[in-house]
């Protein structure tokens, strides 16, 4: 790549400052790699982070405001009977978690805001419909509430996470297992890669691969895709020499790609997280020691190398922090936690300017936390690009909001009248209703005393929260 390219760009001066030991988080035990996840989540609030936990699945959520070393008895989140392969936190509530485990489950969390003193076992909703296990989890960017999970049944599921009914099923369109899952901006398409060697583009609604491309990159390794802000998808994957390779596709053409690069010949598989705000995207090789970084243009060779970050310590997964989370007075254009074995650590992507006003051309207008639509609104067919909002006087976090969950009363879906097992219709005593009347009583009591307990449980830690604060 000639020079003259790179110094045209506002980023050349793009560089990663590992943060100092003290403002990381220490002693966490991470979970041996089990899926190709990150491992790592995090919100402007909290840091997510999957664990060991003997016996079942478990991770871990941190509050940002807080550092340092963390108690060897610090609650978790468990409930998940198996290892937890993938975690994603709700981009339309910063308290909200879902997680997906090798038991074939997704679970959907509310964090509280202050830090509780015992394990959270308790999900708002559990979400039942794979065959085996879940290993990708991805919210939609747009619409409240609407939750993509892929397994290893090669099925992706849309899910209504405020009703836990299944929205859409797409389970014939991929002949082995999926290896990553991506929505577009405004959540109308779907990228996926595939063990296949298959970049498909996918219409969820409709049910269709509207494109396909066969060996975007032809070695068997795993693939991964992002769509880019213009409405390409850009790749990572492996040559047939097992070399390192990133790519840029257009969807309209998949015949020849727009560009395609050869890195290097380590093994592990690259990461992209993509900024759009910026157009840059960062490549976190798993067990590599440095962050690569290019931008994406419009002008060849389309895709400009701009710096790499390096380390001592290899990565073991990689967590991004969405860009209304940033420090805008400091020029933070990206922030990276770094899993290490015993240690997450903070890396922040910094582009240095003299002026300390707010930098326009850095910080254009970024996705905020309000929905959208409404998960039935985009079931229908409706589209809508995210609700933007200004990070000029810095983010804010919105109050805690509780995740309401309206299931349907199993009691409507009545079984069908007849016989039963050996007995006769004709046989059927009479006491069977009055044991049907005194069950449904039963159960009608025992909800109402559920709700009781809940809406106590609920006054209880408001009144802790309160409390909390008044001592901060």
């Amino acid at each position: 790549m000639s020079r003259r390219v790179v110094r045209q760009s506002k980023f050349r001066h793009v560089f990663g400052q590992a943060a100092k030991a003290d403002q990381a988080y220490e002693d966490i035990r991470v979970s041996k790699v089990t899926w190709d996840s990150s491992f790592c989540a995090v919100n402007p609030k909290f840091l997510a982070i999957i664990v060991e936990s003997g016996g079942g699945g478990a991770f871990m959520v941190l509050p940002l405001a807080k550092t340092g070393r963390v108690d060897k008895n610090y609650p978790l989140v468990t409930g998940h009977t198996a290892p937890v392969l993938d975690i994603d936190w709700c981009p339309h509530n910063d308290n909200v978690i879902a997680s997906a485990s090798d038991d074939t489950t997704i679970m959907v969390w509310q964090i509280p805001d202050y830090t509780p003193v015992r394990n959270i076992t308790e999900a708002i909703i559990t979400l039942e419909g794979h065959s085996k296990r879940v290993g990708i989890l991805s919210w939609h960017p747009t619409a409240r509430n609407v939750l993509l999970s892929a397994g290893g049944d090669n099925m992706i599921i849309i899910w209504n996470v405020g009703t836990g009914e299944v929205l859409l099923s797409l389970d014939d369109m991929h002949p082995d297992v999926i290896h990553s899952v991506c929505w577009n901006s405004n959540g109308s398409l779907l990228a996926t890669t595939c063990k296949d060697k298959t970049l498909r583009i996918i219409d969820p609604r409709k049910g269709q691969v509207v494109a396909e491309r066969f060996a975007a990159h032809e070695g068997m390794r795993p693939m991964r895709a992002v769509f880019t802000r213009q409405g390409h998808i850009f790749t990572t994957g492996f040559t047939r020499m097992s070399q390192r390779e990133l790519g840029l596709w257009d969807p309209n053409n998949f015949e020849e790609p727009v560009a395609l690069q050869e890195m290097d010949t380590s093994n592990g598989v690259l990461l992209p997280f993509y900024d759009p705000d910026s157009s840059i995207v960062y490549l976190c090789g798993k067990g590599d020691s440095s962050i690569r970084y290019f931008e994406i243009t419009d002008e060849p060779p389309f895709v400009h190398y701009l710096n790499t970050f390096s380390s001592k310590e290899p990565q073991r997964g990689m967590g991004f922090m969405p860009k209304r989370g940033l420090d805008v007075s400091k020029c933070e254009i990206a922030r990276f936690y770094k899993l290490h074995e015993r240690k997450c650590e903070p890396i922040i992507m910094t582009v240095p300017r003299k002026s300390d006003l707010f930098q326009d051309d850095l910080y254009p207008d970024t996705p905020g936390p309000e929905p959208a639509l409404e998960a039935e609104e985009w079931l229908s067919g409706q589209d809508a690009e995210p609700v933007l909002i200004s990070l000029k006087d810095g983010y804010v976090p919105p109050k805690h909001r509780e995740l309401r969950v309206t299931k349907r009363n199993i009691l409507d879906v009545r079984p069908p009248s007849g016989p039963h097992r050996s007995q006769s219709a004709s046989d059927a005593p009479v006491s069977q209703q009055h044991t049907l009347e005194t069950l449904l009583e039963e159960i009608k009591a025992l909800r109402e005393q559920v709700q009781a307990q809940e809406q106590r449980i609920t006054a209880l830690e408001n009144m802790l929260c309160e409390l909390v604060d008044d001592t901060d």
